[in-house]
């Protein structure tokens, strides 16, 4: 079995609440047996709870990488702290008493492994009749019913935008705002919550308390999007119309910005899963997203193989936030069994079940270093082609080498070795200002590295600039984001 650590068992905890009550049992002494397998692949025992019974609960290793928590607590947050706590209490060097597999482990166990057989089997059995079975007649009626749906909401939005835009900006009062909502509300009928979020970021940025003036070249922007979104979504729902059949799109993230939540088994059926990779996280960012109503949890991640940007998104209903697991800042590098990519036009967001993770060296820092773009009007040519397209990402993010900062009146710059600039800047997005951390690092921290920036294209000043996420040295990744 891994060595248990605390750090481990922190990142296993949905949230920061989790992780107090779960050290605050092993404090308490609220664990009454501790019992560990003789192989060392469960860890079991029974904690104090509210009632007269004490909850048993587990932590089975019989997978090493795809521990699995179980307990007969009520709680509907997962793992829930009698697993954590017993992971804790394992980690702090508490004294576990060797004992056999109880038998309900054991029965689970056995149906596991019968599941994982059935699994095999029957792909097995698909990449023998050719791969991907055909779709039924009922499911390819189904799925032409809901495309028309997606066509009819599409109509309807597009409806809506040119009557605003008709009727101007300035004309936007209470009854426009009620009525943009009301829309928002009604496309949840139509299988296009992609386009849904982005009618609520824009009434969002619509509302009484917004600053009008500095709000409508957001919301101009906002109404663009919609607008290219309908255009693209109608081309490629009308061709899966005529040609059901037909599988989804790979090649561009439509499906995505349409609303579609891609599955690990659809991505695997279409091919997006890579091997080999080793990945090095350079920055974390946790934010609200009210249009969705969800906290995001972005990271930021390098290949170690190639220099190509990944980025992790775990979303979070507000609703379901107390019982989803977060994501954390990550220390090591990470070599995923198989590394799930999906369809995306920039950095790809990425995701895996099972990884191997070992420590981080000098020889990764400087391998990351190494990897970072050395001209700035390279990266600067590639950030507006991409920005150019209405739906792309607004803020790219860019892993760039810098030979100094500097600071020219009020602007704070980075130079590459050339002497072109970069100016610096803090971006809304990211709820959190870091431009001024860099005066408090080391000069050595600040010349000749590499860092991981952020961009942000400003429209009325027509000057792009980044904010820095991280800097990388020849030993260290230093987190401004984390």
């Amino acid at each position: 079995m891994t060595t248990i650590t605390e750090a481990n068992v922190d990142r296993l905890a949905p949230n920061a609440g989790a992780i107090k009550n779960g050290k605050d049992l092993v404090k308490k002494n609220s664990f009454t047996v501790l019992n560990m397998s003789k192989d060392g692949t469960l860890l079991f025992g029974e904690c104090k709870g509210s009632g007269k019974q004490p909850y048993r609960c587990s932590v089975d290793f019989i997978q090493e990488d795809d521990p699995v928590s179980r307990c007969s607590c009520p709680s509907r947050q997962f793992p829930c702290k009698h697993t954590l706590g017993l992971l804790y209490a394992k980690a702090q060097g508490l004294p576990f008493e060797e004992a056999d597999v109880p038998d309900d482990i054991a029965d689970k166990r056995s149906k596991a492994e019968q599941r994982e057989e059935k699994k095999k089997e029957s792909a097995a059995k698909t990449e023998q009749e050719g791969g991907k079975k055909p779709k039924s007649k009922t499911s390819l009626a189904a799925l032409k019913k809901k495309i028309g749906a997606q066509l009819e909401g599409l109509d309807m939005l597009e409806k809506l935008v040119h009557q605003l835009v008709q009727s101007g900006l300035g004309s936007f009062d209470k009854g426009t705002l009620k009525l943009i909502e009301d829309q928002a509300k009604q496309l949840g009928n139509y299988y296009i919550p992609g386009a849904q979020a982005r009618l609520r970021e824009l009434a969002a940025l619509m509302k009484p308390d917004k600053t009008r003036q500095s709000a409508y070249g957001a919301a101009i922007e906002q109404l663009v999007e919609l607008q290219s979104l309908i255009n693209k979504g109608r081309v490629y729902l009308q061709g899966r119309e005529e040609q059901p059949e037909q599988p989804m799109a790979i090649d561009s993230p439509i499906e995505e910005l349409l609303g579609h939540a891609w599955q690990l088994s659809e991505l695997r059926e279409h091919g997006c899963v890579q091997a080999g990779a080793e990945l090095v996280q350079l920055s974390f960012l946790s934010y609200s997203d009210e249009a969705r109503k969800q906290f995001v949890d972005e990271g930021w991640w390098i290949d170690l193989n190639d220099g190509t940007l990944r980025v992790t998104r775990n979303y979070r209903p507000y609703k379901a936030a107390k019982l989803m697991q977060e994501d954390d800042t990550s220390y090591g590098v990470f070599q995923p069994e198989e590394l799930f990519v999906y369809p995306a036009d920039g950095s790809a967001r990425i995701r895996w079940e099972k990884a191997k993770e070992r420590e981080a060296v000098e020889a990764d820092y400087t391998r990351v270093k190494a990897l970072a773009a050395l001209s700035f009007p390279d990266v600067i040519k590639q950030v507006k082609n991409e920005i150019k397209n209405p739906l792309a990402d607004k803020n790219p993010v860019k892993l760039v080498s810098f030979q100094s900062v500097k600071q020219i009146g009020a602007t704070t710059i980075f130079l590459d070795s050339e002497g072109r600039q970069l100016p610096i800047t803090d971006i809304p997005k990211t709820e959190r200002a870091t431009s001024g951390l860099l005066r408090l690092l080391r000069e050595n921290d600040l010349n000749d590295q590499a860092a991981l920036v952020m961009f942000r294209y400003d429209a009325e000043s027509g000057v792009l600039a980044v904010q820095p996420m991280s800097i990388v040295t020849d030993s260290k990744i230093i987190r401004l984001l984390y």
